[in-house]
C-alpha cells in the first residue's frame, strides 16, 4: 500500500472509478471531482464506495486537500487546480505510475505509439498466455491496471497498452520491455505541440537502463531519433532495412529475419489480420517476446493464428458482394492512411467525428486513388471537406444511420463500405467502442 492516507481523484471515467474504489477499500479517505454535470456522470457516482465523497460541475480548491491527485487520462495537464497543487507540493500523478508501484510481476511490457497499440497488446497478451504465463493485459486498452493490483505476482506477465495522457506524469514507471510503434499527429488539441507530443511518448523509457529494452519501429522517423536519449538496449523493427540489431521482414517472401537477442534467425510468418500496420504490429510483438526469453516457435504459432481485435479494420458483413468492414478505432488521420492502404480500391468511405486538430490532406493521394464516395458525418464535416475537396465524390451524410443508408442504395458488387472516421467519436458516441457497435448492428440490419 503506498503511504497516503488522504486522496484527490480528478475524473469520473473508468480509471478515475478504479482508483478512487481501491484507495476507499485499503481505507484512505478519497476525494473524486469531475467537472461534467451531475446527470451525466451519475452512472459512475453509483460506482463509487460509499465512503467517498465527490464535487461535479468544477474542480474547485477542495481537490487540493489530499497528499496525492490522480489524474485521470484526458484532463488536461496544465488544469488551473493542477497548477495550485504542484506549486503546494502535492504530487500529481497518473493512475499507471500509481498502479505500477503496488505491483512486482515477473515481467513488465509497455505499449506506445499513435496507432497499432491495442492490436499489439492484445496480440503481445495472447503471445505470453499461449507460452504457459499467468499473463495480465490492462491500461489503456480497457481495463485499468489498478484492477488488477492485488492480483500481479511474481508468476505474472503484465501487458500493459499506455497513451501519452498515461505517460505525462510518471514518475518511478519502469516497464522491463518498452515499446513504441509509432508516431504521427495525434491528440495536439491537449498536448498543444508535435514536440510535446513525442516527450510524452517518450516518458516510456525515461525509467529505463542498460539492463531493459527497448523496442523502436526504424521506419518512423520520429522513433529512430528517439534511439539517441534512451538508455535502455535499443532493438529496431522494420520492413525497410536490415538493421546490425534489429528484426526485418521481406514483405516479397513474407520472410522474418531477427538479428537481436543474441540470436541471428530466419523464418516465414504468414498472417491473418491484413495490411502493412499488422506486419509492423507483428514483429514490434516478436520483438517484445524475444526481448522476455521466449521461444521463437511458440510466438510464431500465435502470430499465425491472431485474428485481430474488434473495430479495428473488422469485417463486419458480405452483402450482395459488398464488404462492411469497422474500423471505428481509426481516431487519427493516420490510422485512416492505414486503413485505406489495406484495401485495394472501390471504397465507400465514412469519415467524421470530433475534429483533433491535424490536416486531413495527407490522405488526398489515397482518397483520389481508392475511393468513390466519401461520407462525412459529425462535428468535423467542414474541416474534412476543405482539406479532401477534389479527391472524391463528397456526400455530407450527418450521422451513421444516413451514411448506411446512402451506402446500401449505390453499393455495388466489390465495394468496400468502409467505416474509418479519422476521428475521435464523443460528438456522437460514448466512445470509438459504442460508434463500432452502432455502424455494426446497423450493418447486420441492412436488408
Amino acid at each position: 500500500m503506498l503511504p497516503y492516507k488522504k486522496i484527490t481523484v480528478l475524473g469520473l471515467g473508468k480509471t478515475g472509478v478504479s482508483i478512487a474504489n481501491y484507495f476507499a477499500q485499503k481505507g484512505a479517505a478519497v476525494f473524486v471531482s469531475d467537472s461534467g454535470k451531475t446527470e451525466v456522470v451519475k452512472p459512475n457516482i453509483n460506482k463509487l464506495n460509499k465512503s467517498i465523497k465527490y464535487e461535479t460541475g468544477s474542480h474547485t480548491d477542495k481537490v487540493l486537500d489530499c497528499e496525492l491527485i490522480v489524474r485521470s487520462p484526458g484532463i488536461a495537464h496544465d488544469l488551473p487546480v493542477l497548477i495550485k497543487a504542484r506549486k503546494k507540493g502535492i504530487e500529481v500523478l497518473s493512475e499507471i505510475e500509481v498502479a505500477s508501484r503496488l505491483i512486482r510481476p515477473k515481467v513488465l511490457i509497455a505499449i506506445t505509439g499513435t496507432n497499432g497499440k491495442t492490436t499489439t497488446t492484445t496480440l503481445v497478451g495472447e503471445i505470453f498466455k499461449n507460452a504457459g504465463f499467468k499473463t495480465v493485459v490492462a491500461g489503456n486498452i480497457g481495463t485499468p491496471l489498478i484492477d488488477f493490483a492485488d492480483k500481479i505476482d511474481s508468476k505474472t506477465a503484465v501487458v500493459l497498452e499506455v497513451s501519452s495522457y498515461q505517460l505525462e506524469d510518471i514518475e518511478h514507471f519502469k516497464p522491463d520491455i518498452s515499446c513504441i510503434l509509432n508516431i504521427t499527429p495525434d491528440h495536439l488539441e491537449h498536448h498543444k505541440t508535435m514536440a510535446n507530443y513525442i516527450k510524452a511518448k517518450a516518458k516510456i523509457f525515461s525509467n529505463q537502463d542498460k539492463n531493459d529494452c527497448c523496442i523502436l519501429n526504424y521506419d518512423d522517423k520520429y522513433c529512430r531519433k528517439l534511439k539517441n536519449t534512451c538508455k535502455a538496449s535499443a532493438v529496431y523493427f522494420s520492413l525497410k532495412k536490415k538493421t546490425s540489431n534489429g528484426i526485418y521482414c521481406d514483405r516479397k517472401t513474407n520472410t522474418v529475419y531477427v538479428n537481436a537477442f543474441s540470436k541471428k534467425i530466419s523464418f516465414p510468418v504468414t498472417l491473418k489480420i491484413p495490411g502493412r500496420h499488422n506486419i509492423e504490429n507483428a514483429l514490434a510483438a516478436l520483438a517484445c517476446g524475444l526481448g522476455a526469453g521466449l521461444k521463437p516457435g511458440n510466438i510464431i504459432k500465435t502470430l499465425e493464428s491472431f485474428e485481430g481485435v474488434e473495430h479495428r479494420i473488422e469485417f463486419v458483413r458480405d452483402l450482395n458482394g459488398v464488404r462492411y468492414i469497422n474500423d471505428s478505432k481509426s481516431t487519427n488521420v493516420d490510422s485512416t492512411y492505414v486503413a485505406l492502404e489495406s484495401f485495394e480500391k472501390n471504397i465507400i468511405l465514412i469519415m467524421g467525428g470530433r475534429h483533433k486538430g491535424a490536416p486531413y490532406t495527407p490522405l488526398k493521394k489515397l482518397v483520389k486513388t481508392k475511393v468513390k464516395k466519401l461520407l462525412l458525418i459529425g462535428e468535423a464535416i467542414k474541416a474534412i471537406k476543405k482539406d479532401l475537396s477534389g479527391t472524391a465524390d463528397i456526400i455530407v451524410s450527418g450521422d451513421m444511420g444516413s451514411a448506411l443508408k446512402y451506402s446500401k442504395a449505390n453499393a455495388v458488387k466489390g465495394d468496400v463500405v468502409l467505416l474509418s472516421p479519422g476521428c475521435a467519436s464523443f460528438d456522437q458516441f460514448k466512445n470509438y467502442e459504442h460508434r463500432g457497435e452502432v455502424f455494426k448492428q446497423l450493418v447486420n440490419k441492412l436488408k
